[in-house]
C-alpha cells in the first residue's frame, strides 16, 4: 500500500509459488502492497511444505542441492518481479528481493559474484539483492549498486551498521550515476521485534515497559538513515510480525513505525490486521533524539548493554539464515 500523502509503503514478507499467482497479484491490484521480500527461512518453509515445486524438482533430478534451490528461487523471484512490474514501472518501488548464500556473509568477492549471477539469471530490473550488513557486506553493497543492481541491506540491528550501510550505498549510487542514468535504489532493513523477544522478560523484572526497545531502536536508525537525505535509500522495517507469546495487537510493529519515506515488510496476516485496524496512515515517527537517548540511558542504568545486544542479535540472525539454508539443502540433496 502506498500512502501518497506520506510515502509510507507495505511490502509482504512472504514468497511461495501458488501465492505469487493468486494472493500476491490480488494485493498488488488492490494497492495494499507494492513490494515483497524473501529470505532463506521463507524459502525453506515454502519449498519444503508446498507441492507447487514438485514438477520442477523432478526436472532438476541429478543437480546439486544448491543448483536445485537456485533454480526454484530464481523462478519464484522472476514471477514475483513480473507481477510487481506494474508498481516498478509507475516509478515507485515494486521490488522483490533475493538473498545471497548466507555462508558468504564474510566473503566480499563471493557476495558480489553471486549477487550479479542471481540478478542476471532472474533477468528483471526490479530485483533487489539482499546482502547482510557485515564488514564484507558493505563493500559488496557498494560494488553491486555501482553496477546498477539495487540492494536490500539485511540484518541491520545497530546504528553503526546503518551508517556504514548508507555510506556504502551512497558511494555505489554515485559511481553508477557517473556512467548511467538508470534506476538503482537501496533499502536498509532494520530488524525490530527480535529486540523485544530477547529483552522483554528482563525489562519486566526491572519494572520497565515491555515491547518498546525494538520500536525505539528502529526510530533511532530511521532518524539516522533520513539524516543522509538520500532519496534513493529508504529505511525498511523488518521482523515486524508479532510472535506467539507476545501479547500485542497483530499490527503493533506497523502502527508504531508508520513514517514518511519508509517501508514496512510484514507477514500477510500482519498486513491484513493493519488494513482492518483503522490506523492506516497515522504517523508514529519520527521520535525526537532526546526521547530516544533517554530511553536507552534508562536501559543502561538497569544493566542492559546495547552493544552486547547488537552483537548477539547479529550473530543469531546470521546463524538463523545459515540454519534455514542448510535445511533447504538437506531437503533438496
Amino acid at each position: 500500500m502506498v500512502d501518497d500523502r506520506i510515502g509510507f509503503s507495505l511490502w509482504v514478507d512472504f514468497i511461495e509459488r501458488e501465492f505469487i499467482d493468486t494472493k500476491l497479484k490480488e494485493m498488488i491490484a488492490n494497492e495494499i502492497i507494492d513490494g515483497a521480500t524473501s529470505n532463506p527461512s521463507i524459502f525453506a518453509n515454502a519449498i519444503t511444505s508446498s507441492s507447487a515445486y514438485k514438477e520442477q524438482l523432478e526436472q532438476l533430478e541429478g543437480k546439486s542441492a544448491k543448483e536445485k534451490y537456485e533454480a526454484l528461487a530464481v523462478a519464484d523471484i522472476k514471477a514475483a518481479a513480473q507481477a510487481l512490474r506494474v508498481c516498478y514501472d509507475s516509478g515507485y518501488e515494486g521490488y522483490i528481493s533475493i538473498e545471497v548464500d548466507p555462508f558468504l556473509a564474510n566473503d566480499t568477492e563471493g557476495t558480489i559474484e553471486e549477487g550479479m549471477r542471481l540478478f542476471n539469471a532472474i533477468g528483471e530490473p526490479n530485483v533487489m539483492i539482499k546482502v547482510p550488513a557485515t564488514e564484507a557486506g558493505y563493500e559488496a553493497m557498494r560494488a553491486l549498486m555501482s553496477r546498477g543492481i539495487s540492494v536490500n541491506a539485511t540484518l541491520v540491528f545497530s546504528p553503526e551498521q546503518a551508517i556504514k550501510t548508507v555510506e556504502a550505498m551512497q558511494k555505489g549510487i554515485k559511481e553508477f550515476q557517473q556512467f548511467d542514468e538508470g534506476r538503482v535504489e537501496g533499502v536498509v532493513s532494520i530488524f525490530v521485534s527480535r529486540f523485544d523477544r530477547k529483552l522483554d522478560d528482563k525489562l519486566e523484572k526491572a519494572g520497565l515497559e515491555r515491547s518498546k526497545t525494538g520500536i525505539m531502536n528502529a526510530a533511532k536508525i530511521y532518524n539516522i538513515v533520513r539524516s543522509f537525505k538520500e532519496p534513493s535509500i529508504k529505511p525498511l522495517f523488518a521482523s515486524t510480525g508479532v510472535k506467539e507469546g507476545q501479547e500485542l495487537p497483530k499490527d503493533y510493529y506497523i502502527t508504531n513505525l508508520c513514517a514518511k519515506h519508509s517501508i514496512n515488510t510484514a507477514p500477510i496476516e500482519t498486513i491484513e490486521a493493519y488494513e482492518k485496524s483503522g490506523n492506516r496512515g497515522e504517523l508514529a515517527l519520527p521520535i525526537d533524539e532526546h526521547t530516544i537517548d533517554s530511553y536507552f540511558a534508562e536501559l543502561t542504568k538497569h544493566g542492559i548493554d546495547m552493544e552486547e545486544v547488537y552483537s548477539e542479535l547479529i550473530a543469531e540472525g546470521l546463524r538463523a539464515f545459515e540454519d534455514s539454508f542448510n535445511q533447504i539443502l538437506e531437503r533438496l540433496g
